[in-house]
């Protein structure tokens, strides 16, 4: 499981943003290709330029972890979303909200580095996987209740 030490660690590794920006790529070339029945509009997010689908499912472990699922139709953001797929699946909700991700975000100088609209949008991305991440607990909850 990817840590957010593991990220900052990785992105220590490369010298500048044209690195970073391709080992971004690298990884949204390596998320796997999103099933259509994800491609919903409430797994759309909302607030974001690009065409992003992002879905969080049961992990297979059968516990309170969460996995996610998604695309997006533009290589830097997908690499991001691919980022934070890694980095949230295998927590929990409770985990998953308390993850300073802004934090992370400001340490790796993301803000910095990529278009208002970029960076305004990939905010849209966390807070929905943040929302999916408690409303699959909830359901969960109520399930067993």
């Amino acid at each position: 499981m990817l840590t957010a030490q593991d990220v900052i660690d990785n992105f220590d590794l490369l010298d500048d943003w044209e690195a970073r920006y391709a080992y971004l790529v690298e990884l949204g070339e390596a998320l796997p290709q999103l099933e259509d029945r994800y491609r919903i509009d409430t797994n759309k997010v909302k607030g974001c330029i690009s065409q992003v689908w992002v879905c969080a499912v049961p992990a297979p472990d059968g516990d309170d972890h969460i996995d996610y699922v998604g695309d997006c139709d533009t290589s830097i953001i997908k690499g991001v979303l691919a980022l934070l797929i890694e980095l949230l699946s295998g927590h929990t909700a409770q985990e998953i909200d308390t993850m300073d991700v802004d934090g992370l975000f400001d340490t790796l100088k993301l803000a910095e580095n990529l278009s208002p609209n970029r960076h305004f949008g990939i905010y849209a991305v966390v807070e929905m996987m943040k929302e999916q991440a408690r409303s699959l607990a909830g359901r969960r909850s109520a399930a067993t209740s």
